[in-house]
């Protein structure tokens, strides 16, 4: 971003980090990962911040009811699954579809899906590689409020999922669904130009989804300062599973409605470079 003194400056988890918009605000992430792969390198991150409406979506002008995660679309699916051969960690937003992704619906194929199609968020069905994560509470209190600002009375508990959180066995870790600091809308810090907004209560997992992205970025430069090789797809995906703070239950949101674990950068290195240990608070 553009400091207004004509510095350009990096903020954020990763603020070191190079990076590149391939495609902004699209509605087909098939592109979006065809653009990328020519441009990524084994160990680097591609985020795919997007959901679409699935089966169980009543009107997708009027809500997010029912969106779910693109991998569902088999040509988004085989996309993703290339960049991940090519040792790209790809990490994909949950949805905001207030759905169980366990659901029998998702067997079901939509009118074009080709005859050897098979529903990707079953545990045993075909696996893109993707890191899906899901929307977790912040603590109550997180900028002082104790619930969302939507007006949909979520009361917050630490690493609950989130009321439009989606949940099932395919969703690999949770992060902030509620109250994340971030650039644009104004509501927190608006001094002028567009370029210097800030708000703190960016949501769903499209805020979710790039602090996990962040937590890995954090994680393969560690790796690659201490002269290790870069994680590859799977091994992330199985250290953000097995690490990190437990989801916790809350009213009407048992721990059967899986989003996962929240990650723990600190656990996270322990578990690659145990000889060096958990770096300082």
């Amino acid at each position: 971003m553009t400091n207004g003194s004509g510095f350009s400056e990096r903020l954020g988890i990763r603020s070191s980090g190079s990076n590149k918009l391939i495609r902004s605000l699209g509605n087909d992430p098939f592109l979006n990962v065809e653009s990328s792969e020519h441009q990524l390198y084994p160990g680097d991150l591609l985020l795919l911040e997007i959901h679409r409406p699935g089966p169980n979506s009543p009107d997708p002008s009027a809500s997010q009811k029912g969106f779910i995660p693109v991998e569902w679309w088999p040509d988004d699916f085989l996309a993703i699954q290339y960049a991940v051969a090519k040792g790209v960690v790809v990490v994909e937003a949950g949805g905001n579809g207030w759905e169980d992704l366990d659901d029998a619906v998702y067997d079901t194929p939509q009118p074009g899906f080709p005859a050897n199609w098979a529903n990707p968020f079953r545990a045993h069905g075909p696996d893109s590689g993707a890191i899906i994560v899901g929307a977790g509470c912040p603590p109550a209190g997180t900028h002082g409020r104790d619930q969302d600002t939507v007006g949909w009375h979520d009361l917050f508990v630490d690493r609950a999922r989130c009321a439009f959180s989606n949940w099932g066995s395919r969703i690999d870790c949770q992060a902030w669904g509620w109250e994340v600091t971030s650039t644009g809308y104004g509501d927190l810090f608006s001094p002028g130009p567009r370029e210097r907004l800030y708000t703190d209560t960016f949501c769903g997992t499209s805020s979710a989804s790039p602090i996990v992205t962040g937590v890995l970025a954090c994680l393969q430069g560690i790796l690659k300062a201490a002269g290790k090789p870069r994680l590859k797809p799977d091994r992330a995906r199985a250290l953000l599973r097995a690490t990190g703070a437990p989801q916790q239950a809350a009213d009407g949101k048992p721990l059967t409605q899986h989003i996962g674990h929240r990650p723990d950068l600190r656990a996270l290195v322990a578990a690659v470079l145990p000889a060096h240990g958990a770096p300082p608070h």
